[in-house]
Formats: C-alpha cells, sequence, structure tokens
C-alpha cells in the first residue's frame, strides 16, 4: 500500500497543533512565555516531528531523535526552564493536553466519518483541533495557582526582601482609579523596603469582618517576583497595601507575610481587572462579596 504524503499540510498541521497546545501548558502555570517563543517552540515541534518521514534511520534511533527531543526541545524554546522539576511539570501538562486534544479529535472525526461527512481533509483536522482547543482552553487557565503558598521578591529603589505569600482567591482588592489589582503586604516588609520615600500613594478600600468600611495605604511597587512551582514571573508598577493586621489567621501560615490577588496572575496586556472588593479581612471569607465596595 503507498500513501502520498504533504509535506506543507504535515507541516501545517503539526505547526498549528503544537501551538495550541503550547498556549495551553502556558495557560495551566504562569503564562511566562511570550508570543513569539510560544511560535519558535511551535515550529521546531513541527520540523521535528516531521523529520522520521525524510530520515532514513532506524526507528528507534527516529523516535528518540525527533519525537522524544523535537519534544523537549520544544518545551524549552517556548519557557523558561529552570530545573529538571519544573521541565517534568511542563511535560505532564503537555502529556494531558495531547491525549486529551488527540482523543477528542479522533472520536469527533469519528462520528463524523459515520454520517459521511468527509474526515480526510486538513482544513477538517484543523477545525476539529480548535474546537477541543478552545474546550480545554476553558479549563486550563491559570489551574492551581490560586490559595497556594509561593515565594515573592519584593524590589523597591535599592532595598530588595524575599518573603512567603498567599496566593488567596479571597482577595479581590483592586485600585480604585486604575482598576489594577492589589496585594497586602505585612507592615514590617513595607517599612523594610520604604525607607523615606513612598511614591505612588493611593487610598485602599477594603471591606473586613467586623469592620464594615475601611481604607488601607497602598503604594505602587517597582518591581515583583513570583515564584510559583519552580516557575518564576516578574511583575512591573503594582500596587500593595499595607496590612495593619495580622495579614492571615491561619496557624500553618505563620510565616505569610503577603497576600497576592490572583486577579495579578490572569491579568494580561492591557485588560483592566473587574472592580471588585469583597466582605473579607483581606483575604478571609465573608457573606457580602462584591457588595457596598467604597
Amino acid at each position: 500500500m503507498r500513501y502520498e504524503l504533504y509535506a506543507d499540510s504535515l507541516l501545517l498541521l503539526n505547526f498549528v497543533m503544537n501551538l495550541f497546545l503550547l498556549i495551553l501548558v502556558d495557560r495551566s502555570t504562569l503564562r511566562t512565555a511570550t508570543g513569539r517563543r510560544l511560535l519558535l517552540g511551535a515550529v521546531f515541534g513541527a520540523v521535528s516531528y516531521f523529520l522520521p518521514f525524510i530520515w532514513e534511520a532506524p526507528p528507534a534511533l527516529k523516535l528518540s531523535v525527533c519525537f522524544i527531543g523535537g519534544t523537549a526541545g520544544m518545551l524549552l524554546l517556548a519557557f523558561s526552564v529552570k530545573g529538571f522539576r519544573t521541565f517534568l511539570k511542563l511535560l505532564k501538562y503537555l502529556a494531558v493536553y495531547s491525549v486529551g486534544m488527540g482523543g477528542g479529535m479522533l472520536l469527533l472525526l469519528r462520528v463524523l466519518g459515520r454520517l459521511g461527512v468527509p474526515t480526510d481533509g486538513i482544513l477538517m483536522l484543523l477545525g476539529a483541533g480548535g474546537i477541543f482547543f478552545l474546550f480545554l482552553r476553558h479549563f486550563s487557565a491559570d489551574s492551581g495557582q490560586e490559595d497556594c503558598i509561593c515565594r515573592a521578591t519584593l524590589v523597591c529603589g535599592g532595598s530588595r526582601l524575599t518573603v512567603n505569600a498567599l496566593i488567596d482567591s479571597g482577595n479581590s482588592l483592586v485600585e480604585p482609579i486604575s482598576g489594577k489589582p492589589v496585594s497586602v503586604v505585612d507592615e514590617k516588609v513595607f517599612r523594610g523596603l520604604w525607607h523615606n520615600e513612598s511614591p505612588g500613594y493611593r487610598a485602599i478600600p477594603y471591606h473586613s469582618i467586623g469592620r464594615r468600611h475601611g481604607i488601607l495605604q497602598g503604594y505602587l511597587l517597582p518591581e515583583l517576583q513570583l515564584e510559583i512551582g519552580g516557575m518564576t514571573k516578574l511583575f512591573h508598577e503594582i500596587y500593595v497595601a499595607v496590612g495593619t493586621e495580622q495579614i492571615t489567621e491561619d496557624a500553618e501560615a505563620d510565616s505569610v507575610k503577603m497576600i497576592i490577588n490572583p486577579l495579578l496572575l490572569k491579568t494580561k496586556g492591557k485588560r483592566r481587572p473587574k472592580k471588585r472588593q469583597n466582605e473579607r479581612k483581606y483575604d478571609t471569607e465573608g457573606g457580602n462579596t462584591g457588595k457596598d465596595a467604597l
């Protein structure tokens, strides 16, 4: 039996599917990959997966060099991998999404084939991949990032301080003028970073248990670096509010000196987060979430 292989169609299909998968992996971590790096990784993977069809070599060698090497190279080009554990985490996400998208496409194409719809065209394959990409994209965003402990490095002027931070889904503070998310820092951390000058002052309204309305002092932090699960993301010019009370009442989180607003991880580009405060003591649940915000 003889098959005809169209190189342009195969490369295009591999490129698009690789790009879908890398975007899903990026959304499931810290969204550290730039568009350029995602495209570069997808191109590398497409070329690597195409080589076995034109390279005369033992099957085991082609598998190890092209598929394994192509997958590893694709991830290394798309993401800043600083350790083997981080690489394994990215590889796990890639494998899960590959199985999910591949299995979904196979099922959809089989159903369409039984209905008499031609399923061997490149457009049909790309369309099926796009459908399951959108489906998986809905469930991939920021998975596992909320309500977890991470390391936060705050930089202000010549001062640099690293503390434990909690990414808390209950913190929905925003700066009232710009709508940017606001994180909360311990008062001692604030005094250790800001010595004399405190530029970018803002009054941050909030609700809390035991005090229906209040105002926190907010300031513009020049640089914040978060390390979560071996991956690092850098933020510039973000707002932090000074917590005058205990940051968290959880006995297991006594070392937590900062409460991260999860909207900070979800905000990308110029999109403005939804302005919403809630009935929490910075980070603890209340019954009037999102109501009566000042």
